[in-house]
């Protein structure tokens, strides 16, 4: 449900409707839901390496005494990736970008299968990335 990934205040009366009848039905959905949106908060907030690793491993404390299954392989992930997840905090660049661009890239190579004239790939690969915007 996208109303889930929805930042809470972006929603309209109706989707807080519908979030209020499901978290009724669902307490641990609810949980769930309100530390996820506690960890983007961390994420969105303005802090230094040090204090951000600090507010996540007390984030991490809640969701362990939570007993939320859910999280599990996101926390080992986290633990074992802790300083480098944090590095964030320093200059807030990410390689979403770089990670978005290389997934395309694989998407398209996956597509043009069988194209043995690496001119045709790169002409695919250039209408994919640029060709919406030739016609608008």
């Amino acid at each position: 449900m996208w109303i889930l990934r929805k930042d809470i205040e972006e929603l309209k009366v109706e989707d807080l409707e519908v979030l209020k009848r499901l978290f009724k039905c669902s307490p641990i959905l609810e949980l769930a839901y309100k530390l996820c949106n506690e960890l983007t908060d961390i994420f969105e907030g303005d802090y230094s390496k040090s204090e951000a690793k600090r507010k996540i491993n007390r984030w991490k404390k809640r969701v362990i005494k939570s007993r939320l299954s859910c999280f599990n392989r996101f926390l080992s992930t986290l633990d074992k990736w802790m300083d480098g997840i944090t590095n964030y905090f320093i200059n807030r660049q990410t390689s979403g970008f770089v990670e978005g661009f290389n997934n395309k890239i694989k998407v398209i190579k996956r597509r043009c299968y069988g194209i043995l004239n690496v001119k045709h790939l790169f002409q695919c690969i250039h209408l994919d990335l640029e060709g919406y915007s030739l016609f608008a």
